[in-house]
């Protein structure tokens, strides 16, 4: 029994032993105490709203709502199909749905209100709005990915949270997040760490559907059609989209895969916050169908996010393209394989030259088996609820945007692996 429950049964079992017996006495004529309460620490329990309900989202979901230190748990997106499903599924009494636009700001704060913490999983061009908004009631705030445009004005944003009062974690999913903090990891087993390099890797395979994402379409699309940013000998530079083909072994039974490097947060914030970093950047694998599809929309101005005029409507190109895929909850139960995330620090340990190389993966059917979702979902999801349930219990006290490398990284990955996700690490010489 909780100490909750415990306190609720013996509070009733007084009043109606007063209520019974005359207000006062027992039949014996001794008079009533009150009824000793177990001694331990108070729980404080939380309300958690989870905005935006797709393959991610709900995996995180579906991990906070077994934390005992929640008692309500709203899962709010513009379709509830999906939250809906879930709820069902498991059977929870924390747990409601509701319709929410996310897009507008006083929905947003009807959303907040009263809320401790809110996890987004929209889309990335979407999360600044949701930010802005939890800073300004003050309300923390976890996402799974951040803009390029706020990394340029994370000095702004961290002023705002710090001068509101909040915690907000940004960047918090598989890559960003798991990355990050595994780019964090392997520094601290080296003496030096120069240089930091991240490898998405995916063997997935949906039968019958040859152009997909299993996670957004359109941050894929936008991160696929812009230049890709390379941090090189302490400068930043830029590279045109999916412009060099690599071959990347990743480890069994993922094997070797194309990759691209392309534009994406641990470019920009493993330098920015892993000190003696020199050299990073982010490849992604991407098959030979995907890449010319990308290389099309792009000749076509299809990736654009500014609306265009199409007979009287305003629509954005990139939208258009994303409404004629299938959505990746759509696709859970469908994709085999394993997705995959590689990251590798190099520096010096003990005066030798040494790589630190940190990974992870899941099984597409296995995550469909966990929670009904894909691979991806299922890390990113994982990676946002391992720090959002470190915010819960307090092992993350700082006020103010913190970002995956500023996590105490030996915890996150213990946590992990609580859940059942290896974690692999190896140290070779270079």
């Amino acid at each position: 029994m909780s100490l909750e429950t415990h306190v609720l049964y013996a509070s009733l079992k007084y009043i109606y032993s007063r209520k019974k017996h005359g207000g006062g006495y027992e039949p014996d004529g001794k008079s009533l105490s009150t009824p000793e309460i177990p001694k331990g620490p108070r729980i404080e329990l939380m309300k958690i709203v989870q905005l935006g309900c797709g393959i991610t989202g709900l995996v995180c979901a579906e991990q906070l709502v077994k934390n005992p230190k929640v008692n309500e748990l709203v899962l709010a997106d513009s379709r509830t199909e999906a939250a809906k499903g879930a709820a069902d599924r498991i059977r929870s009494d924390k747990i409601s749905v509701t319709k929410i636009d996310g897009t507008d700001v006083r929905d947003l704060k009807r959303l907040m209100k009263g809320c401790d913490i809110i996890v987004s999983s929209m889309p990335w061009e979407l999360n600044r709005k949701v930010l802005d908004t939890a800073a300004s009631i003050g309300t923390n705030y976890v996402d799974f990915s951040l803009t390029v445009a706020s990394v340029e004005d994370l000095e702004g944003i961290i002023k705002k949270c710090t001068d509101s009062g909040i915690t907000a974690l940004t960047a918090m999913g598989e890559d960003p997040g798991m990355s990050d903090t595994f780019a964090r990891y392997g520094a601290n087993k080296l003496d030096k760490a120069e240089e930091a390099h991240v490898m998405d890797g995916d063997s997935g395979s949906a039968e019958g559907f040859d152009f997909f994402s299993l996670w957004s379409p359109v941050d894929l699309l936008e991160e696929t059609t812009v230049p890709a940013a390379v941090f090189r000998n302490g400068q930043m530079t830029f590279v045109p989209p999916l412009d060099v083909k690599e071959i990347y072994e990743f480890p069994p039974p993922v094997g070797p895969l194309p990759v691209y490097k392309t534009n994406h947060e641990e470019t920009y914030l493993m330098p920015r916050f892993i000190e003696g970093i020199r050299n990073a950047d982010f490849r992604i694998a991407i098959d030979d169908n995907f890449a010319a599809v990308a290389r099309m929309l792009k000749r076509l101005g299809l990736h654009g996010l500014e609306p265009i005029d199409v007979k009287g409507v305003k629509v954005r190109p990139l939208d258009v393209v994303v409404a004629l895929m299938p959505r990746p909850v759509d696709l859970a139960g469908k994709v085999k394989g394993h997705a995959c995330v590689v990251v590798e620090v190099i520096g010096f340990k003990n005066g030798s030259r040494t790589k630190v190389r940190v990974w992870t993966m899941m099984s597409h059917e296995r995550a469909y088996e966990l929670c009904k979702s894909n691979a991806t979902g299922y890390l990113v999801g994982i990676g946002g609820a391992v720090p959002t349930e470190m915010l819960i219990d307090g092992e993350i006290k700082e006020k103010g945007l913190l970002v995956a490398e500023q996590l105490p990284s030996e915890k996150f990955v213990a946590r992990l692996r609580e859940k059942g996700l290896e974690v692999n690490e190896e140290i070779s010489p270079v």
